[in-house]
């Protein structure tokens, strides 16, 4: 359950039907999630949030979009949204990924959650090498 009650008309505050408008520009669709019909209750953090999404998810980068929608979900999983985990494997999906690419991406998310306790756990020292600054 939702911590605010959804926004009964988000389309009243022009700010928040620009977002909108942007949203199903960029998207090039009419679907609207749950994350920004949420977020509309502040016009300001509404338009900080899909900048930044739009900045880093839709912008031609050195990343493929898939990879972006990857590593997305991997750290969905790590911080424990569901919410973000579900938004994103179905972008990744429209992006392509298959059932395998899907399932190899739970291994190095649950292996890399292993490797990672055992490594806190015994309190590893960092190699020397792995330092950017590391001199041979």
């Amino acid at each position: 359950m939702s911590t605010i009650a959804k926004h009964p008309d988000p389309l009243s505050n022009p700010r928040v039907k620009a977002v909108f408008d942007d949203i199903r520009a960029t998207r090039k669709s009419d679907f609207i999630n749950n994350m920004w019909h949420y977020l509309a209750f502040d016009a300001a953090l509404l338009e900080n949030t899909w900048a930044e999404v739009k900045a880093v998810m839709a912008t031609p980068s050195a990343l493929d979009p898939l990879v972006k929608e990857m590593l997305y979900i991997a750290v969905s999983v790590t911080n424990g949204c569901g919410y973000c985990a579900h938004s994103h494997a179905a972008a990744a999906k429209a992006k392509g990924m298959t059932g395998e690419q899907h399932a190899d991406l739970l291994r190095v998310i649950a292996l890399a959650a292993k490797t990672n306790q055992l490594a806190t756990a015994l309190q590893l020292p960092v190699d020397p090498v792995f330092n950017a600054d590391h001199q041979p």
